[in-house]
Order: structure tokens, then C-alpha cells, then sequence
């Protein structure tokens, strides 16, 4: 199911939630929206399940416009965080509550709802755990029992508001996993909430950065991380070098730096990079001999600071050993890939 996003607005007092939200989202895209604690992520989420009503704006369900249907109406499958499984009944029973809770002229069969629940059981590989209650379960089954839950109504849309935000960090691990495998099997239009940057890049197709009610960016989680589109999305998506400095006469300047300013006008400015994107290199045009300031080595990865004037300029690397590392001694390196913006 497609699923369009147009012009959309939520005040509340003194904030606005959204500011003029505009997305499409392909049928069948696994799609995460990304950003910090009130970015307006979850009342974008809320929205488009009906749980909440924009002030103004439309949401659209393939050609069908959804704006003013409720939750039931739009037909939406919702995980929410804390699982919300009804303790007093039996998991089998949680899954097939959307079903049995059905006006009678769409409701299935007693026998067709108890197929539809061991086949979700199946699905989310806990064949064995209809006849237990929510409380008998571990917090990645609970979640996993919530998403049998959501898709037993075959919903146009599956909505999942921090999936992963209550497990500890080796369930959200494995569970991130197995929902990617999940979606490739059903193919499910399906959009998650999370702060989690790696849990984004890791699991979307794309990724929908927020800031303040408003879409920052959007792309592949590749394209988010490799040309951010702006110095809050260069820092908010991994780690990231902020150099302080001015362009002058098309040129990046700062502490002895000297790049190419990438058509930035000349003025303030930084120049942000990542830590990978700092190399090893001859002396040369472009270069730099830096002091070193300190060296972390872990797994295999070398991690070196380096002090560049009143600023410090870090890199990241394989541990080769193949350049040996002092602190207050010297090295060149070269700013392989980098974005200036103007400040």
C-alpha cells in the first residue's frame, strides 16, 4: 500500500509537532523515522495510524484519502513499545483479538481465526506459545506476539512506535534482524520510529530524518550517511569531525587547513568529515602534519586524535600497525571526503 503524506500540521501550545510535513512512502517499503525526542517522529506516526488528528493537511492510503478515519477505519496494524498485550489473555487470544473484535459481517470463522493465529505463529517462529500468557513470555517474545498481533488484520499499514526500545541491547540486536527477514517475507508497507541511528541505517530501506516538525532529509541509509544535507544531519547520523573556520576566495581556511570550500560562498563556515574519511598520506598538496594527541586501540580498529590548534581532528582506521603512533609526535594525513557549510 502507498501511503502519502501531504502538508501536514499539529500544534500544540507554545510547539508545533509538525510543520508542513510532506513523505510518500512506496508500497512495501520498510521505512524508519529517524530523530531526538521531540522531533515530531511519534505524532507523525500517530497521525497517520488515526490515533491522533492533524489540524490541517492529508494522509492518503493509495488513492483513498484517510485524513478523517479512525485507527479501526484506516485499517492499520500498531506495535507499540511496551507491547500492550492484554495480560488476561492467552497470546493466541491477543492475536486474534483485531480479528474477533470485527463487526459480524466481516468477521472470520471461529476456525478461520484459529488458522490465521498458528500461521502468524509460525511467522514469528513461536509455533508453541498460543496457550501461554503475555506474563510466561520474554520481552522479545512479547514484541514478537505485539507484531502477530498487528498483521493478523492484514492491515494496509504496519506502524511500529519504538519496536525495540524496551529490550536490552543483545534481544534489540537479534531482533532487528529478524524483522528485516520478516519484512522480506511479507512484503508489508511498513514505517518504525527510533532514535537509534544504527538501528535505522541497519533495518530501513530509507530513513526519514526529523528536526523539529519538519523532514530534514530524506534517502537510502547509505545516501543519509555518506552526503548529509546538512550540519544537523552530518552530526545526528554517526560520528563526525567539525572544524571551525572561514572560506576565503573559494578555499576552506582553519588552523593550517586548506581545501577547496565545494562552491560555499566565502565567510564563516565549518568543514565536517568522518573519522574514516581521514587517512594516512605523503606529504603533498592537501595534507596535513598533525600532532598527535592520543591513540585507542580495540578490535582491530585504531582510533587516533590529533591536535589541530585550539581544535582536534580525529581518524579511524584498520589497526595495520603500519604507522606507529606517539603522542606529540607528527603525522600527514590527507581529508579524503568532506562538506563545508556556511555558518
Amino acid at each position: 500500500m502507498q501511503l502519502t503524506i501531504s502538508s501536514l500540521h499539529k500544534r500544540y501550545p507554545g510547539v508545533a509537532a509538525l510543520d508542513g510535513v510532506d513523505l510518500d512512502i512506496r508500497s512495501g517499503e520498510l521505512v524508519a523515522l529517524l530523530g531526538p525526542s521531540g522531533s515530531g517522529k511519534t505524532t507523525l506516526l500517530r497521525v497517520i495510524a488515526g490515533l491522533l488528528h492533524a489540524d490541517a493537511g492529508r494522509v492518503l492510503f493509495g488513492e483513498n484519502d484517510a485524513t478523517g478515519l479512525s485507527l479501526r477505519e484506516r485499517n492499520v496494524g500498531f506495535v507499540f513499545q511496551h507491547y500492550a498485550l492484554f495480560r488476561h489473555m492467552t497470546v493466541a487470544d491477543n492475536i486474534a483479538f483485531g480479528l474477533r473484535s470485527r463487526p459480524r459481517a466481516r468477521r472470520p470463522d471461529k476456525a478461520s481465526i484459529a488458522r490465521r493465529v498458528q500461521e502468524l505463529l509460525q511467522l514469528v517462529q513461536l509455533p508453541e506459545h498460543g496457550g501461554r500468557y503475555p506474563d510466561q513470555l520474554s520481552g522479545g517474545q512479547k514484541q514478537r506476539i505485539a507484531l502477530a498481533r498487528a498483521l493478523a488484520i492484514d492491515p494496509a499499514v504496519l506502524l511500529l512506535d519504538e519496536p525495540f526500545g524496551a529490550l536490552d541491547a543483545k534481544v534489540r540486536i537479534e531482533l532487528r534482524r529478524w524483522l528485516r527477514k520478516l519484512h522480506e517475507q511479507t512484503g508489508q508497507t511498513t514505517l518504525f520510529v527510533t532514535h537509534d541511528q544504527e538501528e535505522a541505517l541497519e533495518l530501513a530501506d530509507r530513513v526519514v530524518v526529523m528536526r523539529a516538525g519538519k523532514v530534514e532529509q530524506v534517502g537510502t541509509p547509505d545516501a543519509i550517511y555518506r552526503s548529509p544535507v546538512s550540519p544537523y544531519v552530518f552530526e545526528f547520523i554517526g560520528r563526525a569531525n567539525v572544524l571551525h573556520g572561514q572560506v576565503i576566495n573559494g578555499r576552506f581556511c582553519a588552523e593550517g587547513v586548506l581545501l577547496d570550500a565545494g562552491g560555499v560562498v566565502d565567510g564563516p563556515a565549518r568543514l565536517y568529515a568522518r573519522p574514516h574519511d581521514v587517512q594516512w598520506a605523503e606529504p603533498g598538496a592537501d595534507t596535513l602534519s598533525l600532532q598527535v594527541r592520543g591513540v585507542q586501540r580495540l578490535g582491530g580498529r585504531l582510533t587516533a586524535e590529533f591536535a589541530l590548534g585550539g581544535q582536534a581532528l580525529e581518524l579511524e582506521t584498520l589497526d595495520t600497525g603500519a604507522v606507529p603512533l606517539v603522542p606529540g609526535e607528527h603525522v600527514t594525513v590527507r581529508v579524503a571526503r568532506y562538506r563545508v557549510f556556511p555558518t
